[in-house]
């Protein structure tokens, strides 16, 4: 059909968290490592134009709210400087057991900060 298929936007915003995270100074890597993970807890979406095939697009990503357990955020995609569609999610970090626990001191310092 030519448009991009309404599941890969949520592919979009798990680069944005992503990069995000990287920019902040912590890589989602060295959170495995240690034994923790974002998972998903809340998505929701409004769309509002299709984005076509091959269409130059811009993700902004940023966090709405920050605590040691919870991080929500805030996603636009846009095409020349149009919103396609806007999202936002709730990520509760789990430990290897699945259970929700907290950010260790530094990393969420750092978090918190908004250095990296």
């Amino acid at each position: 059909m030519g448009y991009l298929h309404h599941s890969r936007y949520l592919v979009y915003f798990e680069i944005g968290r992503t990069e995000l995270l990287r920019l902040s100074g912590l890589r989602y890597r060295d959170m495995e490592e240690r034994g923790l993970f974002y998972v998903v807890a809340r998505m929701e979406i409004q769309y509002r134009q299709p984005a076509r095939y091959d269409d130059d697009l811009l993700l902004i990503t940023s966090v709405e709210k920050f605590t040691r357990v919870r991080v929500e955020h805030h996603y636009d995609l846009r095409r020349d400087g149009q919103t396609l569609c806007e999202a936002r999610s709730t990520l509760v970090l789990v430990a290897a057991d699945g259970r929700p626990t907290g950010l260790p001191d530094d990393w969420h310092d750092l978090l918190s900060s908004g250095q990296g």
